[in-house]
């Protein structure tokens, strides 16, 4: 494949779905930014191509952190064709569980960051007329799962502001996708996935199913992490790419259950929700 050497900015690329798209960016002979919060963890990917391979150590939670690497991105390379948000963590627990400290760190690292590192990258690319955004969010971003409630919930705001984005970027030439993986056999999960910092044993019958699979699939998930790069990488050849691309049969399986599902009790109910206009309310659609 063949993209005219496009320049990639990709956060959380030391490991998973992110290192697996920085190796494919860099085997398609592609400019590629590295990031993540160790910066050793990055050294192997650029061996032998420091010309075009720049890691960086970079928290993307924290805003100088990320003013910089778009900083040395552009010194090093003079634009940026391509971001890539990766960077991410997962959690295995009962919402009630969770502190509100953790709450607020799942919403800061799987969606603030995400959403501060496009801003931070937007102007250049509105400079340029061009570019692509590419947030991975997951099926988790669409379909609510016990044990993994504060994960949702940021995958949930991540979907609905990339979303609007994408409708207000597109006429400025750039395009925005949201990615929504299924399971891939990486690290994620393992044991980087969030621990609460309590146990409610009332909630063990309804979570103990997810944490259960958690432990089992660990290494034996379907979902190949370098197909899903090589998805990804066919992203930013397009010239109308997807604002939504889910990964993964079982993805698909997972929403076309939860869409019936809220289809059904949508139809259910129906005729209560409209009966709630004024007497001779007129509807108005709003234009997207």
């Amino acid at each position: 494949m063949n993209n005219d050497h496009k320049v990639w900015l990709i956060t959380g690329a030391s490991s998973g779905l992110g290192k697996a798209l920085a190796e494919a960016a860099i085997a398609n002979g592609d400019r590629v930014v590295v990031t993540a919060r160790r910066l050793d963890r990055l050294q192997a990917l650029a061996k032998g191509q420091e010309d075009r391979v720049l890691p960086l150590a970079v928290d993307v939670t924290d805003a100088a952190a990320r003013d910089k690497a778009v900083a040395d991105t552009l010194a090093r390379f003079g634009r940026i064709d391509v971001l890539a948000n990766l960077a991410g963590r997962g959690v295995a627990g009962a919402c009630e569980e969770f502190s509100l400290e953790q709450l607020r760190e799942q919403m800061e690292l799987n969606f603030f960051a995400a959403a501060e590192m496009t801003r931070a990258v937007l102007p250049q690319m509105r400079r340029q007329g061009s570019g692509n955004v590419i947030t991975v969010s997951s099926i988790a971003g669409l379909v609510a799962m016990n044990a993994a409630g504060p994960y949702c919930a940021a995958k949930f705001a991540l979907e609905g502001w990339t979303e609007s984005l994408a409708i207000e970027a597109r006429p400025l030439g750039i395009h925005v996708t949201l990615v929504e993986p299924g399971a891939f056999r990486t690290e994620f999960a393992g044991d980087v996935n969030m621990r609460p910092t309590q146990r409610i044993e009332a909630y063990r019958p309804s979570i103990a199913p997810f944490e259960t699979y958690l432990a089992q699939s660990a290494g034996r998930q379907m979902g190949d992490p370098a197909k899903a790069a090589q998805r990804m990488l066919e992203l930013v050849t397009l010239t109308a790419p997807p604002v939504r691309l889910m990964l993964g049969c079982d993805a698909y399986a997972m929403w076309d259950t939860t869409l019936a599902k809220r289809q059904q009790e949508l139809n259910a109910w129906r005729e209560r929700g409209e009966d709630t206009a004024f007497d001779g309310a007129e509807l108005t659609e709003i234009q997207l």
